[in-house]
């Protein structure tokens, strides 16, 4: 080896390990007098702006070493992107809207529950907007809100997403949407479903197989595609064992637990009483439950009760309630995330049918009728 080609004591190359080391030491020294800005962060991570703002956006055009760097130089120094800014620089709000009008608060938390994990992972932020169909400035209140939030996208829960007057007005203000329901009512891209069908089918089976033949109904509101649903196919599915279901042993409450006591009052006064009910979600069930009490009605030595949900209510209930699961939190997020793919690719993404499968939990709530 020639004396030239010896290394050179004291004068370490500059690879990338060096870098590191030279970006946590300036990091560290970093100095509060003003609040950090992109640039800083550019800045000690030598890198371009450009590249900090792809890191801040989750863009997978950046390599993980690259990232790595730069995240932690956004931790060390406290730097906090600018939501205005960040608008600004894609042209987006990054603000999702959650318009709803139901009773039923637990399904609409568990809605917003999944809705909120989805932009968390892609940075968006969530707004919401409680309306009332029966307002008549239901629509205008609506067509304000997507305006003064210069939203992004709109996710609209049920019942307010069977309006079409509605899903009109979104049209007309050229904001993307994702309707969740029942059944499908719009184009693909637009919709998730849920199969209601199935878990109360599952019901009326099981209630059939455990031998119970005077069994009671509690119907949701009829404004409601789910209460049709679940009714339409509750009946069906009784029928193909042989069972009828009374038109005195039917009652339309509105997804409230008040409404489930009345409903339930009405149902376990009559003669002959019923041995079971389906209440169509969960609060009307527990409505059941307080009703029996106070009848001094045994669960489910008495009567067996079947609710629909699975809210976290079906296992505070004693004995625990006997229940169909409807995933809500995945319909959220999954509302969620094929709304982001579309407002992130500026296409019409996310056009294949979307949904999920309700399922019965047995719980200690059903038993065989007695005698």
């Amino acid at each position: 080896m020639t004396q030239d080609a010896a290394p050179r004591k004291g004068r370490p190359r500059r690879g990338r390990a060096a870098a590191i080391q030279t970006v946590a030491v300036e990091a560290v020294t970093w100095t509060l007098d003003r609040p950090p800005t992109i640039n800083d962060v550019a800045r000690l991570a030598h890198v371009s702006k450009k590249t900090v703002s792809r890191v801040i956006n989750q863009s997978p055009f950046v390599n993980e070493e690259t990232r790595t760097i730069i995240n932690g130089i956004i931790e060390q120094i406290g730097y906090v992107p600018s939501p205005q800014a960040r608008g600004l620089a894609f042209q987006r709000s990054f603000l999702l809207g959650l318009v709803y009008d139901n009773p039923n608060a637990q399904f609409i938390v568990n809605i917003q529950e999944g809705v909120l994990a989805a932009c968390r992972l892609a940075g968006f932020e969530l707004v919401v907007h409680p309306c009332d169909q029966k307002s008549p400035h239901f629509l205008n209140d609506a067509k304000q809100f997507v305006q003064r939030q210069n939203l992004d996208g709109v996710i609209v829960v049920p019942p307010a997403s069977e309006n079409p007057q509605l899903v009109e007005v979104l049209r007309d203000l050229g904001c993307r949407y994702v309707r969740l329901s029942a059944v499908s009512l719009d184009e693909a891209a637009n919709m998730v479903v849920y199969n209601d069908r199935q878990g109360a089918a599952e019901v009326a089976e099981h209630l059939a197989a455990l031998g119970h033949r005077d069994i009671g109904f509690i119907a949701g509101p009829s404004r409601h595609r789910s209460a049709h649903e679940r009714r339409e196919s509750f009946v069906g599915a009784l029928k193909s064992h042989g069972i009828t279901l009374r038109p005195e042993m039917v009652e339309e409450g509105a997804y409230t637990f008040e409404s489930g006591e009345v409903c339930a009052t009405r149902l376990l006064t009559r003669e002959p009483r019923p041995t079971a009910i389906f209440a169509s979600n969960d609060e009307m069930a527990a409505g059941v439950y307080k009703t029996a009490q106070r009848l001094g009605i045994s669960i489910p030595r008495d009567l067996t009760i079947v609710g629909f949900d699975d809210s976290p209510i079906a296992t505070r209930l004693w004995p625990s309630l006997t229940t169909v699961r409807l995933p809500a939190k995945d319909l959220g997020r999954l509302a969620a995330e094929k709304l982001i793919i579309r407002i992130s690719s500026d296409e019409e993404e996310g056009h294949t049918a979307t949904g999920v499968v309700s399922r019965m939990v047995v719980r200690e709530s059903s038993v065989p009728p007695r005698g």
